[in-house]
This record gives structure tokens, C-alpha cells and sequence, in this order.
């Protein structure tokens, strides 16, 4: 069994405080009543989630945790004390990030970025906010214009820092980012660039795109200026497009059609809404 990891154990028996589950080496593993599925019968197969309780105890769950060992997670911490900082991580026990793990004290209702990982004295999952020394320099694993998945970190005078796989560092430079972002929020990107560091320089349209979120940043500070709303749609006559816009109207459309897959914007039969972050 491991912890900080989905298990796929089978289902031997049935107790009053739940269902106990074994391994392959007949370690079992309790998953308590309220995660238990009306369906389930023994012999049944069952992914479950593994952690420790308050008391040390292995516990089995079918809650879905916002992140697992060896992962980073932007985390609202619930709770500070004595002993340091809790997150909230989607199951019931908070994680802690013990104070010798913060480089800045953090914050109760604030978000951070944590890394978790078991610690060797405890045999516990705990978290950290010191993530960057957790974070893998690239060898051969991509390339330039490999598509990744990247979560926002850091502002930087630079431009934006960002999580690349959940394990590399990459940087948008301030003049190729184009859009709004939020800290913690995940997005597609592409590799620019291989560092010799290791690190990446990433971009979030491949090459070639770059008139496209050129436009797509004037469409938002037009929707900005005019109070969120737009009343262009692709229906709209091409001669009012090209007035309004400067562009012709199969460009304006790849450029809404851009933004509406981000998520920016919403199309109605009588023009464009701008989606609040």
C-alpha cells in the first residue's frame, strides 16, 4: 500500500466502522462507513485514496484530494497554530505545512502554492511552501513546441513564472502574455524554449498566433471600455465589423472564437459579455 496515492484494493469484509480493504500481501486497510457505496460487495475492487488520520492510523477514502505525493497544489490554508499551517486538500484530515516549511509565515483564508511529500521522521504526508526546491530541471523530456500544462505561480518584473507538468519551471515573458490570469490557475501552454538551465520558456499559442493575441487583447480592453458588453456577434454586418474593429470579419471571428475557448468571453445573439475573473 502507499500512501499519498490511489490503491486499488479488493473488498474483504464489512465491520460496524466500514469496509476493510487488502493488497495483494494481505495488508488491509480501513475505509470508514460514509465512503462506503450502497453497491459495493465483497471481492469488489475499489480505488481509494490513502492517508493517515490524526491518531497515525491508515485511512482509506473516496474523496478526491487536490493533490497527490510528490505533487504541488495551490491550497487555501484553513487553519493556522502551534504547530504551523493546515490546508485544505479535499479530504477531511487538513494537510499540515509545519512552520520549519514556511519561508514567509502563511496566512489563514490565503492561497499558496504546496508541495507535498512524506515525511522521513513521521511517515506522515506534510506540506511545504519551499516548492522550488522541488522542482525538476528538464533533460530530454520536451522540446520546443511540446503542448504542457501549466498552472500560474509567481508575478515576477519579468513576467509570469508558472508550473509546468506539475514538475518544471517555466517563465511567459511579460510581453508574450497576452491575457488575464489568476494565481492557481491551470491553462495550456507550449514550449518556447529548452534553457540550457533546464529551465522553460513557455507561450501560451504556438507560433503563429501571436496577430490573433494581439487582437484578442484589444477585443478585451474594448469590451473593458464599454462596461463588459459588446454588441458585435459573427452575424454582424463585415462593413460594422471592419469600422468597429479594424479587422475583417473572418479574423474577428477567430478572435472571439479564441477567447471563448479561454473562457474569456460569453456569445449571445446580440454581442459579447466579458466573464469577470
Amino acid at each position: 500500500m502507499e500512501l499519498g496515492v490511489y490503491n486499488e484494493l479488493r473488498l474483504d469484509r464489512f465491520t460496524s466502522p466500514g469496509a476493510y480493504l487488502v493488497d495483494e500481501d494481505g495488508n488491509d486497510v480501513l475505509l470508514p462507513t460514509k465512503y462506503i457505496d450502497p453497491d459495493f460487495q465483497i471481492d469488489d475492487m475499489v480505488n481509494v485514496f490513502l492517508y493517515k488520520d490524526s491518531e497515525g492510523r491508515i485511512i482509506a477514502t473516496t474523496l478526491t484530494p487536490k493533490v497527490l505525493v510528490n505533487q504541488f497544489a495551490f491550497l487555501k490554508i484553513a487553519e493556522v497554530n502551534q504547530y504551523g499551517a493546515f490546508a485544505e486538500w479535499g479530504v477531511e484530515k487538513h494537510l499540515l505545512i509545519p512552520y520549519r516549511e514556511q519561508p514567509k509565515p502563511l496566512e489563514e483564508g490565503k492561497h499558496y502554492f504546496i508541495y507535498m511529500y512524506i515525511d522521513e521522521a513521521t511517515e506522515r504526508l506534510v506540506g511545504t511552501s519551499r516548492i522550488g526546491m522541488y522542482m525538476e530541471t528538464v533533460k530530454d523530456e520536451l522540446q520546443a513546441d511540446d503542448e504542457v500544462d501549466i498552472m500560474v505561480w509567481e508575478f515576477t518584473d519579468l513576467g509570469l513564472k508558472v508550473l509546468v507538468n506539475n514538475r518544471f519551471q517555466g517563465l511567459i515573458f511579460k510581453n508574450e502574455l497576452h491575457r488575464r490570469v489568476r494565481m492557481g490557475e491551470t491553462l495550456r501552454g507550449f514550449v518556447k524554449t529548452v534553457r540550457p538551465d533546464g529551465k522553460l520558456d513557455i507561450v501560451l499559442e504556438r507560433a503563429g498566433y501571436d496577430k490573433i493575441d494581439t487582437h484578442a487583447q484589444k477585443l478585451l480592453t474594448m469590451l473593458e471600455n464599454n462596461g463588459g458588453f459588446l454588441d458585435l456577434t459573427d452575424k454582424s454586418d463585415p462593413e460594422e465589423i471592419q469600422y468597429r474593429t479594424g479587422w475583417s470579419k473572418k479574423v474577428f471571428k477567430q478572435v472571439i472564437g479564441n477567447l471563448y475557448k479561454q473562457r474569456l468571453i460569453s456569445l449571445h445573439e446580440n454581442g459579447i459579455t466579458l466573464i469577470e475573473n
